[in-house]
């Protein structure tokens, strides 16, 4: 197990990507990234497209070089060092299987590779194929299985290679929502089995929140928030994160140069908010939609801000009767507010509200 860092990472693409005015122009991939994994972690590199994150991961591996900054592995830096000697194993999207190869030649490539005997590197082989539970595949080759097995099949090609860490890039993205669901949950055993630090990219925010022990948030290059699920989603750093994280995302209304801001989960019919410390607000109600249990409410709120369309979510212990087109009042929790910065979008102190208790 290994520590992972970068310090001050700047990577530039030049003439790629955009052009203004016939001209190419300069990218700003990553912008002054700092960041850490300790031994062990499982840290999620989460944001939306074009954010920095795979540029970010191919530049710990060694596919891409830092225009700025250093890339430190186990405390040493590793920045010129070809991927090979970085002691990092990588799982892409794509898988990259040899279509005309069984899974057992799949897995045992890479110890070819490097000269080790045939014994044993089917031994290792057939180690990481018990690990995986995949070992009455070794014989069959990657069209025969489905997307759940050519995943676990990257991940033992990975293994047996004794990485100090692991990065995957997106790798449950070729797979559908049902499938999904059960390989987070594979990945998330497996790494707490083997305790190797990991780096995972995904824009899927429910994969970050699953599996990361810690989650760190990137837009534009440049990392918003670093730390646990539940801190990222409770006390998010700026708005960006605040309505990034979260579905139905966090609501913020304007108030005297600042956003208010409170969880869908949190807004509900005020007989279901203790009295002693709470925000009242009059919703006018829209539309519902019934998901998974709950009701979204879809509504116009005034009396803490401005007019601001909002989102509540009642969970279905929650059966107050509502009608579109009605007004009801509801309420949040105070200690469930959190405030913003109206023009920078961050933290700010709380101020006060009022509103009938």
């Amino acid at each position: 197990m290994q520590t992972v860092e970068v310090k001050g990472l700047v990577k530039n693409f030049d003439g790629h990507v955009r052009a203004r005015r016939g001209r190419a122009e300069h990218v700003r991939a990553l912008d002054g990234v700092d960041l850490a994994a300790g031994p062990g972690e499982y840290l999620v590199l989460l944001g939306p497209s074009g954010c920095g994150k795979t540029t970010l991961l191919r530049t710990i591996a060694g596919l891409e070089q830092p225009t700025e900054g250093e890339v430190l592995i186990g405390g040493n830096v590793v920045n010129g060092l070809p991927p090979r000697v970085r002691q990092i194993a990588m799982v892409f999207q794509s898988y990259a299987l040899y279509p005309h190869k069984t899974v057992m030649d799949n897995i045992v490539f890479p110890l070819r590779a490097e000269g080790m005997e045939r014994g044993e590197r089917e031994k290792k082989a057939r180690w990481a194929a018990a690990l995986l539970e995949i070992e009455p595949l070794l014989r069959r080759k990657p069209r025969q299985l489905s997307g759940g097995e050519r995943q676990r099949v990257a991940l033992a090609r990975a293994l047996v290679r004794d990485p100090a860490v692991f990065l995957l890039d997106e790798p449950l993205s070729n797979l559908d929502a049902k499938m999904r669901a059960t390989a987070r949950d594979e990945l998330k055993r497996f790494q707490e089995r083997v305790g190797t630090t990991t780096i995972y990219v995904t824009h899927d925010q429910a994969e970050a929140m699953g599996l990361g022990d810690r989650i760190a948030v990137l837009e534009h290059g440049r990392v918003r928030q670093v730390g646990t699920p539940q801190e990222v989603y409770d006390d998010p750093s700026d708005t960006f994160v605040a309505t990034f994280i979260g579905s139905p995302p966090m609501n913020l209304v304007r108030r005297d140069g600042v956003l208010v801001g409170f969880r869908p989960e949190h807004l509900l019919p005020e007989e279901n908010v203790a009295s002693a410390a709470r925000v009242t607000m009059p919703l006018r109600v829209e539309r519902m939609e019934y998901l998974s249990g709950d009701r979204h409410v879809y509504g116009t709120v005034t009396g803490i801000g401005e007019e601001t369309r909002v989102i509540a979510r009642l969970p279905a212990t929650v059966s107050t009767p509502l009608e579109a087109g009605e007004t009801r009042a509801f309420a949040v929790p105070s200690g469930r507010l959190r405030f913003f910065d109206a023009e920078a979008g961050t933290r700010t102190a709380a101020v006060p509200i009022g509103g009938p208790a």
